[in-house]
């Protein structure tokens, strides 16, 4: 076609740069830049030419800003200089010339880029008219090969990764066998392969999952793992998994990382919780929801309890199915409260004070967060870890081992039984009535936490 013809096969991506109409399509243009091309050559030969004219052996054709292209004869040569040469300066010991033919030539070579640049862009206007004639069938052909090189490149994945066909329809559940993410598989080491996971959601039963593990578990990417396999299915693709039946949903929605938006003056739990009310307010039962964490940037009372009212309304408002990793391990007592509720974890093993992923997400919740284990893996001092595992161990034992402030700032580990103080103290009789009055049995975590908080409002009041 016209522009096979006519456009360079590696063009430029500017006009103004040249070089994008195509050699051999304007015999004009041609010439041009042979003459632009050939400058030195041609110099060289003349020069040549002149000498053997005149016989002035030392005869050389040179060129400056001043006088453009001249001719150069020293004073022992001066007599043989021809009537047709014209003197344009004398130096001490040399006179320099010009000729009709060199300045011609001059005015030829300087104005060669400029008319390159004019003719190739005449030359595009014209083809450009002529292309936008057939503009809309140009179009239509660009769109059905986009398309078609989409689908071939889906094919291509899916032929190469063992994808299989999804089935699509108007159900509201979510099943899908052995789901893979599709990018992780690919960026693992020879020989590691990726672990497979199940995944089975729906708006009567299995609603909302909760699922809890330590952090680089793997709950993160299990979350994009599903929204991407629904993702592909929804696009006409083959998906990354042993079968997958997904039901049409309207929207994907994720509420994933923490970060600040320093230039509108939001914090990151600010941040975090304008994605989530965006959720909330416009989600359907026919969306897919995707929480990592809620509530991290506050304190953990308010995480919780925002966390836990946010999986309420879910449950009962919007209907929703919903996937959600959480380290609040309190949440997993909605699932003795909401049917629709269930927990996941996402597995370990413990060997040698180490823990190991498998993961792998299966029924059940996590009973502790690894937290020292992972701080471990990352690289943290054992001064560090050590003493976090012992802070640890008497927070669970309701202690905590209080250093003195000369303690804190030497170098030394306090150890246990050094200086202990009681988490909570009571102080006086009404607050032990009110701890002994509880009805721990039929309080909820919520409540107990709402509970717990108020008391401790209270001890520090008194203090």
């Amino acid at each position: 076609g016209a522009i096979g013809r006519a456009v360079a096969d590696d063009p430029p991506l500017a006009l103004s740069d040249g070089g994008v109409i195509k050699k051999g399509y304007h015999a004009e243009l041609d010439e041009i830049r042979a003459l632009a091309s050939g400058a030195k050559d041609w110099v060289a030969k003349h020069q040549q030419t002149e000498r053997e004219r005149t016989g002035i052996s030392s005869l050389k054709i040179s060129f400056n800003n001043v006088f453009g292209y001249y001719i150069e004869v020293t004073n022992t040569h001066k007599e043989k200089v021809p009537a047709n040469y014209i003197r344009k300066q004398t130096l001490a010991n040399a006179e320099r010339f010009v000729t009709p033919e060199l300045k011609e030539y001059e005015e030829k070579i300087l104005h060669a880029e400029e008319k390159i640049l004019s003719l190739e862009t005449e030359i595009f206007n014209e083809l450009r008219k002529t292309i936008t004639a057939h503009a809309s069938a140009i179009q239509s052909n660009a769109s059905a090969i986009a398309t078609m090189d989409c689908y071939v490149s889906l094919a291509d994945v899916a032929v190469e990764n063992r994808y299989s066909c999804p089935v699509v329809d108007d159900s509201t559940d979510v099943t899908i066998t052995d789901g893979r993410h599709p990018v992780i598989e690919k960026l693992l080491p020879p020989g590691e392969h990726y672990t497979p996971n199940h995944t089975v959601l729906g708006t009567a039963s299995d609603q909302i999952l909760i699922i809890t593990g330590p952090n680089m578990s793997g709950k993160s990417s299990y979350l994009r793992q599903v929204g991407l396999i629904v993702l592909l299915s929804q696009i006409g693709s083959f998906v990354p998994a042993a079968s997958a039946h997904i039901g049409l949903v309207d929207r994907i929605y994720t509420r994933v990382g923490a970060s600040d938006n320093i230039a509108s003056g939001e914090s990151t739990f600010l941040v975090e919780m304008h994605e989530a009310a965006n959720i909330v307010n416009t989600a359907t039962d026919r969306s897919l929801i995707l929480l990592d964490e809620i509530g991290r940037g506050t304190s953990t009372f308010d995480g919780i309890s925002i966390a836990w009212a946010l999986t309420e309304y879910l449950h009962e408002r919007i209907g929703a199915k919903t996937l959600f990793a959480t380290h609040y391990h309190e949440l997993n007592e909605l699932a003795d409260v909401f049917v629709r509720i269930k927990n996941y974890k996402v597995d370990v093993r413990e060997y040698s004070d180490k823990v190991i992923f498998l993961h792998k997400v299966l029924p059940g919740f996590a009973d502790h967060s690894y937290g020292i284990q992972v701080a471990q893996m990352a690289g943290l001092p054992e001064e560090v870890t050590d003493r976090a595992k012992q802070v640890l161990k008497n927070l669970e034992s309701s202690e905590l081992v209080v250093r003195t402030r000369e303690k804190s700032i030497g170098r030394n580990v306090q150890q246990d039984g050094e200086g202990q103080l009681a988490m909570f103290e009571v102080v006086d009789d009404k607050i032990r009535e009110e701890l002994r009055k509880l009805d721990i049995e039929h309080m909820t975590p919520l409540e107990a936490l709402q509970t717990l908080s108020q008391l401790k409002n209270k001890i520090e009041s008194k203090e």
